[in-house]
């Protein structure tokens, strides 16, 4: 069954998607309220397409049960993300990515989008993707399984740009995971644009601004 939705269009017949991942403990509607802090008037129509993860049990926060995209089992970055739901996670994406195919968006325009553990899973997702889609956005994350990940992307993933932001006082995941994680996709061939910030594990006005300025790239004819 697909995930439950939360969806904005900007404008009519939208032409684009959007499709955003929240973070642990969230749900669609956490980052609902930037559709209208980032979008600007001369864009085409976009449909932002908001799910909202399964509820399950997260070891690191004592077994409680919330939304979450996997299971945090630990706090080594190296191991810590629960690989079966990894891959339950990014089957759901795909399925989401279809059912935008089916509504008329093609891969090359569609956005993937995450913050935090919904930004691991847009990169996991992205690693596989034989038919690129229009660009990855990740903030305030990292790549499960970082450069060994990374190594085995598919070839034709390297064609998708990446946004890549985070906070250098970010306690949750602290800056340098996500800065490995940037290097390693530029090393397999990943166009990166890297952007760091002073702030903690947040989004802030000017990641919006400088977000705004890449999708305009991406946007335009």
């Amino acid at each position: 069954m697909l995930l439950e939705c939360v969806e904005q269009d900007t404008g009519a017949a939208p032409q684009w998607t959007v499709l955003w991942l929240h973070g642990l403990g969230a749900d669609g509607h956490d980052f609902a309220p930037i559709v209208p802090e980032l979008v600007r008037s001369h864009w085409p129509a976009l449909r932002f397409v908001f799910p909202h993860a399964p509820v399950r049990a997260v070891t690191i926060n004592g077994g409680a049960r919330m939304r979450a995209w996997y299971d945090i089992v630990g706090m080594d970055f190296a191991t810590r993300a629960e690989a079966a739901g990894i891959e339950e996670s990014v089957a759901q994406v795909e399925a989401l990515i279809a059912r935008e195919n089916e509504r008329g968006t093609p891969a090359s325009r569609l956005l993937l989008a995450g913050f935090s553990q919904g930004g691991a899973i847009a990169l996991a997702a992205g690693l596989r993707r034989r038919e690129p889609l229009a660009g990855l956005i990740a903030l305030s994350t990292y790549l499960p399984g970082g450069a060994a990940a990374a190594a085995q992307r598919d070839p034709n993933a390297v064609a998708q740009p990446v946004f890549f932001a985070h906070g250098d006082g970010d306690p949750v995941i602290p800056v340098q995971h996500g800065l490995a994680s940037a290097q390693a996709l530029e090393r397999v061939g990943f166009e990166v644009q890297w952007h760091r910030y002073p702030m903690a594990h947040q989004v802030c006005a000017q990641e919006i601004a400088d977000l705004g300025d890449w999708l305009e790239r991406r946007l335009a004819p």
